[in-house]
């Protein structure tokens, strides 16, 4: 019953939006609506509104609705006006009671939902900030980039919501800022961020060491270092992984907080023939080589997933929700929903076939949110 209370009463402090004169539904029963049928399979709010009719008798052992259920226009004027900081920073503790303590690889990556663009307004598509936790495999918040800003404002925003604590943030290059690795470290975090040219001092300066440092053997020079090999599909990659922690050399050490190594990732991969190598380049506050590779490992989860578990079963990027904050809600709601399939672990058809049976099983769906 704990988690059932937890979205039916949980949201209920969240301020309504809407003038008093002329409500017909609680603002708490068209949360809970909406939350559970996009759990259950709906992607927009005709399907809201077709699920709720479908399982009227259901929804009311949570609630009377003593008006029915919302339109689905009543569904996109509501949450157009809500206030999504609000309810993000709701579904942040809505979670926190789930969250393992110890150690955590924190992965933070941007996405934009293609077709929320609005070419009639002249408004870019949204573009959202999410944190992903590898350890609870669960969305652990996010943060709608402005549009006339970028990730670097969001990052630091995100930071804010969520807790790090003992945790190791990975970021990509766009994260790569002094004021973001501060503000990891005053919040006792490790971070192992990607370098590339948009700071280019430190870069050149770090693609160069390795560079030269790889062509003569790193011969006098404490590295640690680690190989790891997939093969499968056809697909044959190894990967490298180098960490430096003598790192005097860096003409601007002194200037990002906590910075304590620097690190490579070489990643050569032959497919039907076919040979590629890359590198890529990290900043980090760790010193343990074997940390530093799972952290980096780690940070495709949130792609692999998050952002992909959306756009396929979800149908983000398919959304052409758009209203006032309607879509930055729905974002809030899907990954709402994600978090509670990720967290069933009996049924084992992945979160697509999850979702299926939440919409198909009154007993299932019951289980998943805890009634």
């Amino acid at each position: 019953m704990k988690d059932q209370l937890n979205i039916y009463e949980h949201f209920k402090a969240i301020p309504d939006p809407r003038r008093e004169r002329g409500k017909k539904h609680l603002l708490e029963d068209i949360i809970f609506i909406a939350i559970v049928s996009i759990l259950c399979g709906a992607d927009d709010w005709n399907e809201i509104e077709m699920f709720a009719d479908l399982k009227i008798d259901w929804l009311r052992k949570f609630s009377p609705l003593k008006n029915g259920i919302p339109s689905h226009d009543t569904f996109n004027r509501v949450f157009s006006l809500l206030d999504p900081k609000k309810f993000t920073e709701l579904t942040v503790e809505l979670f926190r009671s789930n969250i393992l303590g110890g150690l955590d690889l924190v992965s933070i990556d941007g996405k934009t939902v293609r077709r929320s663009v609005d070419k009639k307004n002249n408004k870019f598509p949204i573009h959202i900030v999410s944190a992903w936790s590898s350890k609870n495999r669960i969305s652990l918040g996010q943060v709608k980039v402005d549009e006339k800003s970028n990730e670097i404002t969001a990052i630091p925003e995100l930071l804010s919501q969520i807790n790090v604590k003992k945790s190791v943030v990975s970021i990509d290059a766009i994260g790569c800022q002094k004021k973001i690795t501060e503000k990891i470290i005053a919040q006792n975090g490790d971070y192992a961020i990607a370098l590339k040219e948009n700071q280019p001092t430190i870069y050149n300066e770090v693609l160069n060491y390795f560079e030269t440092q790889i062509l003569f053997g790193f011969e006098g020079v404490n590295v640690g270092y680690s190989k790891k090999e997939e093969k499968g599909h056809g697909r044959i990659e190894k990967r490298e992984y180098w960490l430096l922690t003598d790192i005097d050399w860096i003409s601007q050490k002194g200037d990002w907080v906590g910075l304590k190594s620097v690190g490579m990732v070489r990643s050569e991969r032959e497919y039907r023939g076919k040979k590629s190598i890359e590198s890529r380049y990290f900043i980090s506050s760790l010193t343990d080589n074997d940390l530093f590779q799972k952290s980096v490992r780690a940070h495709w989860q949130i792609e692999n997933s998050c952002h992909w578990v959306l756009d396929v079963v979800f149908r983000e990027d398919d959304s052409r929700i758009r209203a006032g904050f309607a879509a930055e809600n729905f974002s809030v709601m899907r990954k709402i929903a994600l978090n509670f399939l990720k967290k069933d672990t009996t049924f084992k058809n992945g979160v697509k076939g999850k979702r299926r049976g939440a919409g198909w099983d009154d007993d299932y769906r019951n289980k998943i949110i805890g009634f």
